[in-house]
């Protein structure tokens, strides 16, 4: 994982469910993440594929991801592009899913509330600081076995680590 992300910031409210992240129509269709990534916000922002750069950040109010339990939501926001999330704050499920994804979920209102759409957005994950026009913020650093997750890309390539050592 990188130790630090710049991008455009993609800000939204509240309560973005999974549904409306990944619609629930495609969640029993075989799907690579690429192909999952068409669809990611389909239904709140119709040309976010369209204009989402690798590496942009999306910015959410309070309760992302809350609904169903569905992981394409977490890949299909990843395959987008996206490189980090930042929201006031995450549905508990939603949040589990982006790290097990290897995609950074940081928690830190006062930076989403300093954010405005269309921004230029820099992540130091190493050092906790969210940069913004508006100024800089702090964020907690992940416990050490969340960070190894995040820099083997998601759970499974960090499991399969520990299996062959």
């Amino acid at each position: 994982m990188k130790k630090a992300f710049s991008g455009t910031a993609w800000k939204y409210g509240d309560n973005i469910n999974t549904d409306v992240i990944f619609p629930g129509k495609y969640t029993y269709q075989k799907m690579t993440p690429e192909e999952m990534a068409q669809h990611a916000l389909e239904d709140l922002d119709p040309d976010f594929i369209s204009k989402v750069s690798a590496g942009d950040i999306l910015v959410a109010g309070k309760n992302f991801g809350m609904g169903s339990s569905r992981e394409q939501a977490a890949v299909a926001i990843k395959a987008a592009g996206i490189s980090v999330i930042i929201a006031r704050s995450f549905a508990r499920i939603y949040f589990r899913n982006a790290i097990n994804a290897g995609m950074p979920a940081i928690r830190c209102p006062e930076a989403v509330d300093a954010i405005q759409d269309g921004d230029s957005v820099t992540v130091d994950m190493a050092a906790g600081v969210i940069s913004t026009p508006r100024g800089d913020f702090r964020f907690p650093a992940y416990p050490p076995t969340v960070m190894e997750i995040l820099e083997h890309n998601g759970l499974i390539p960090f499991i399969k680590t520990k299996i062959s050592t």
